[in-house]
């Protein structure tokens, strides 16, 4: 489009001159409903240049660009300098906190000629809103000039534009901001953030976290500074940051290992009933156990005599996995009784997901041998598995723990597994195997505390015979023997868990861990 550029600055400082009005515009913030593309953005409206321009989007109205003076102001003119692409119709608005504003004049008639306007408004924020368009075009502007005076005629000083602009912690919709503080003659007041070229929040430190944002999003942020007597500095150079995959809401999880012995609710003392009662209570979206589900040698009978009248209530959510019970009838029990869950995938290792968790179940029992990779596809899996993850959090579980302070102790079997875990940055390992209950905290591949390590959970306590306990570790945050059940608060960047007592009480709680990735 070739442009007939009109505008006379010499007409317009005269004017100007003779109203005793200042151009207030010139250099000022602005924000606009669309660009048509990162050349034509809306600060060039208002650079004093009329080689550079504004243009929205093409085909489509309503469109939109205000400009922020800084402080409130007596509004006597507004003149704009079109390009080829005008509005036909369009109207000028005034307001004094950029959200609600109040018609100053309308123009249902225009011809594409510069528009010299005289308003009698008053407002800090002016905006030109494109009804109609005279062209297929979009509406495209050289400049874009406000005139009047200003309420204060004391500090007239903006404050130094931001920098160092820094994206911190990112999750499934919230994204942290640092940036440097600016400075100014008297005092910096504040500062408002900008997303995708619209202030959304202000701030009176150099910080600010922004909530409630889309998953798997691209944002762009700036800032800018603003003092007490509304001066605002320039906009600091903008940051992108993308939001972290997931659905943007939690789920809780039921956990327990070493579960069904061979009683029935007629036994006061048959403890995977009561176990059973605290999942019911819970709600939970899924049930991991982590093997010994059922005791001694688990044939699809005792299956159906025992664990099924009790835990068998949540198995089509159930994601299991066997134990060395288990293995003593060469798991045919197991997967009878189980089904397709046993082995959804072919085998009795797989993965499954919810949420922002990639949840990898494994058969711990290949690595009894006492034999480096004793298994060798299960471990070409995992690695495999592992690298083609693509959610933000991963927890895994198995019976028999690396760690543990219970009667079977330290398990080097697991040594394999374990060293995976951390290296992969698994955020939760949940294991059984010991009759018991003990939470470490993060720990990396030697057993030392670490915060870049796994959190280990031995949670073998849902309802089979307990085990005498050994000294704790170093690593040990909770070490308890009783029964009980897991509960796993997760959301798409955290987890906490619990340990729930047969009586309802709440023994053990972790912190709040944020994933790893």
């Amino acid at each position: 489009m070739v442009a007939a550029i009109t505008l006379v600055p010499g007409a317009i400082a005269a004017a100007s001159t003779a109203q005793a009005d200042a151009l207030l515009s010139q250099g000022k913030p602005v924000a606009t409903s669309t660009v048509e593309s990162s050349s034509y953005a809306g600060a060039k409206a208002v650079d004093g240049s009329t080689t550079t321009r504004w243009a929205s989007v093409e085909g489509a109205d309503p469109q939109w660009l205000r400009v922020d003076l800084g402080q409130s102001a007596a509004i006597h003119r507004v003149l704009l300098n079109w390009e080829a692409a005008y509005a036909k119709k369009y109207r000028i608005e005034v307001s004094d906190d950029g959200t609600n504003f109040t018609a100053a004049t309308t123009v249902d008639n225009g011809d594409g000629k510069t528009d010299d306007l005289a308003l009698n408004a008053h407002g800090r924020y002016v905006r030109f809103v494109g009804v109609t368009r005279a062209t297929s075009y979009g509406y495209s502007l050289w400049e874009m000039q406000v005139f009047g005076t200003t309420d204060s005629s004391g500090d007239t000083q903006a404050p130094t534009t931001p920098v160092g602009l820094t994206a911190g912690t990112t999750t499934a919709t919230s994204a942290a901001l640092t940036w440097s503080a600016a400075t100014d003659n008297v005092g910096v007041a504040g500062y408002d953030i900008l997303r995708d070229g619209t202030a959304v929040a202000t701030s009176t430190t150099p910080s600010y976290t922004d909530n409630g944002l889309t998953p798997d999003t691209g944002y762009s942020y700036a800032v800018r500074a603003r003092d007490a007597a509304g001066n605002v500095s320039g906009t600091s150079t903008p940051v992108t940051v993308k939001t972290q995959a997931g659905s943007g809401t939690g789920f809780v999880l039921a956990a327990a290992g070493d579960i069904a012995e061979r009683c029935t609710s007629s036994s006061s003392s048959c403890a995977h009933v009561k176990t059973a009662k605290l999942v019911d209570a819970m709600k939970p979206a899924a049930v991991i156990t982590m093997g010994d589900n059922q005791y001694d040698e688990p044939t699809l009978s005792d299956f159906k005599n025992y664990y099924d009248k009790t835990w068998g209530k949540f198995k089509n959510i159930t994601h299991p996995i066997p134990g060395n019970h288990e293995s003593y009838s060469k798991f045919t029990g197991y997967e009878d009784y189980f089904g397709a869950i046993a082995k959804p995938q072919g085998k009795r290792y797989y993965s499954w997901e919810m949420g922002n968790w990639h949840f990898i179940a494994l058969d711990s029992n290949d690595f009894t041998t006492h034999d480096d990779f004793a298994e060798p596809p299960q471990i070409t899996w995992l690695e495999q598995d592992l690298a083609n993850n693509k959610k933000g959090c991963v927890a895994a579980y198995y019976h028999h723990p690396r760690w543990s302070s219970g009667d079977h102790g330290d398990n080097p079997d697991s040594i394999e597994l374990w060293n995976l875990m951390t290296a992969a940055k698994v955020d939760l390992v949940l294991n059984g195997h010991d009759h018991d209950y003990e939470r470490f905290v993060p720990q990396n591949a030697d057993g030392k505390a670490d915060a870049g390590g796994p959190v280990e959970i031995v949670g073998g306590s849902g309802g089979a015979n307990l085990y005498d306990l050994s000294p704790a570790h170093a690593t040990t945050a909770k070490l308890l023997k009783t029964f009980g059940v897991l509960k796993l608060s997760m959301t798409d960047t955290s987890f906490q868990s619990q340990l729930i007592g047969v009586d309802g009480k709440v023994l053990d709680s972790s912190p709040t861990y944020p994933c790893h990735q």
